[in-house]
């Protein structure tokens, strides 16, 4: 059973930095893309940060220059270094990893529960 835990969320003053982790276990073949996404009360679910299974990143406008995401493929984890924090960067972070159960089968997304992150000012 394909799992995402994520961790590193909590409380930084407005400028600092944190590193989320997103850690994916139960792999039955392959791990593709994966993801960070965040969400504030009242508001849809947007996506922050994607890195391909090759290493390739891309990120929201948003969080350009500020953000960095990165992956582990020997362990399965993908990181976001989140730096020069801002108070509208609060909320719940989420990660989302693409994963295929067999080589002729699509890939099917996986989301974890999320870790909260509150940037105080």
């Amino acid at each position: 059973q394909v799992q995402l835990v994520e961790s590193g969320g909590g409380l930084v003053q407005a400028g600092g930095s944190l590193r989320l982790s997103c850690a994916a276990s139960g792999i039955p073949f392959v791990l593709n893309a994966m993801a960070w996404y965040r969400q504030t009360p009242g508001k849809e679910r947007e996506l922050v940060a994607t890195i391909t299974s090759g290493g390739n990143p891309n990120y929201a406008d948003s969080v350009k220059g500020r953000f960095t995401i990165s992956r582990d493929n020997a362990k399965s984890t993908v990181y976001l270094q989140m730096n020069s924090l801002k108070p509208e960067d609060t909320a719940v972070f989420y990660c989302k990893a693409n994963v295929k159960t067999a080589l002729w089968r699509p890939g099917v997304d996986y989301w974890g529960k999320g870790t909260l992150v509150t940037v105080s000012s």
